[in-house]
């Protein structure tokens, strides 16, 4: 049977090609100078690849870098939380493992969202202070193996314990007070409901009684059991979990998520002026793909994701003047996501991002399968944009500023 034009502008959106494809209209468009919010410095991206071999060689100095995922947030400050997570697992086989990594990490990355600059969690039992990113990942680190998302049952999140979650248990898991705010708890707290929802809806893709890390078998069954592109675990992530976003923007009834309007974009059908990123799914795809290696799945074409254009690494081309506002009041307001301003900043960091690791390999002598664009993200741009950050500001805060509901950045 022939899809639809609908159907095919929907499989066409929910790709990687897309994000790239629209990205690159939008990036040829600010480099013809023809963009009224941004200038591209393409003479500036040799020195950024400069600095970000600098960090690369600071923080790896073997250059054994891991993939840029979640699973770098559940180590943070020398401390090995998967040890105690794999002893409470040691009874049980490799798929199980499989199932319960795959509950802790989608619960994880759907609550990293931007927490805001004031907020931070103190770690029980070492009193340590950790905040942004990594805060939010230690947190909900935390939340999953005490049972918070399973109602006491440990190591597994629960369809329905989720659809009941409230913004009060959720603020006391992150530690919320007024001297200790975060940004969109709300949005986190809907985000929860929603996907405990859609776990109960689809057992074709959570099993009976819903659970979370079932998702880990529908993945498992779109491949051969013994390998699976990088995108059809992105294509899975984005077709299943879509009915959880805010309602934006919709196609045949079909949430279309972290997908903006721009005029730059042109294409066929109704993905006609859409510019999908895809960035917390794409985040998520990327913390999938470990848990699947560690359960002998061998994962191919990586590079077929694309970079995450996010505050750190759009901050880094920012703070670099590669891309630089035409009006330097840009960088003291606050924008919207679906602003003009935030869609071509976003889309220029996809494509600089894979500039910049084409460049960062010849600099390092490495050829692409052996430092793929998730080891440049990991181990440079994303580090790079937080150590510039704190050489241009004394907060290290990002130079845009985003107007976040906690669902998208």
């Amino acid at each position: 049977m022939t899809k639809s034009s609908t159907q095919a502008d929907l499989d066409y959106l929910f790709t990687s090609k897309a994000v790239r494809d629209r990205c690159q209209q939008i990036y040829a468009m600010i480099a013809s100078g023809k963009s009224e919010h941004f200038q591209l410095n393409e003479n500036l991206i040799d020195p950024c690849a400069d600095y970000v071999v600098e960090v690369i060689k600071k923080n790896y100095p073997t250059l054994e870098i891991p993939f840029h995922s979640r699973w770098r947030h559940f180590s943070f400050g020398g401390v090995d939380r998967l040890y105690p997570l794999n002893k409470m697992m040691e009874d049980e086989d490799e798929q199980e493992r499989a199932r319960s990594y795959f509950d802790l990490v989608i619960s994880s990355v759907l609550l990293d969202a931007g927490a805001g600059p004031d907020w931070s969690f103190t770690e029980p039992g070492s009193n340590r202070k950790y905040s942004r990113s990594e805060g939010l990942g230690v947190a909900s680190y935390h939340m999953f193996v005490n049972g918070l998302f399973s109602d006491g049952k440990r190591l597994l999140v629960d369809g329905e314990r989720l659809q009941v979650l409230t913004d009060h248990e959720l603020a006391t898991a992150f530690q919320i007070s007024e001297s200790n705010p975060m940004t969109g708890l709300s949005g986190r707290t809907q985000l929860l409901r929603s996907l405990g929802k859609l776990i109960c809806d689809h057992p074709e893709h959570f099993g009976d009684p819903g659970r979370l890390g079932r998702f880990y078998d529908f993945v498992v069954s779109q491949s051969n059991r013994k390998s699976i592109s990088a995108k059809v675990v992105l294509e899975c992530v984005l077709k299943v979990f879509s009915p959880i976003w805010p309602n934006r923007l919709q196609l045949a009834g079909t949430n279309l998520g972290d997908v903006w309007h721009h005029a730059a974009a042109t294409g066929q059908g109704e993905t006609n002026g859409l510019v999908p990123f895809h960035k917390l799914s794409q985040w998520l795809t990327y913390s999938l793909l470990e848990p699947l290696m560690w359960s002998g799945i061998k994962v191919t074409d990586i590079d077929d994701l694309t970079g995450l254009p996010e505050y750190r690494n759009g901050g880094l081309f920012v703070d670099m003047d590669v891309l630089k506002p035409r009006d330097a009041r840009a960088l003291t307001i606050k924008h919207k996501p679906d602003s003009p301003f935030i869609v071509e900043w976003r889309a220029a960091t996809v494509c600089l991002l894979d500039k910049m690791s084409e460049l960062v390999r010849k600099r390092l002598g490495k050829r692409k399968e052996q430092f793929p664009l998730a080891r440049v993200l990991e181990g440079g741009t994303w580090s790079a944009g937080r150590a510039i950050a704190k050489e241009k500001r004394p907060d290290g805060i990002p130079p845009i500023n985003i107007d976040s509901d906690g669902t998208v950045f």
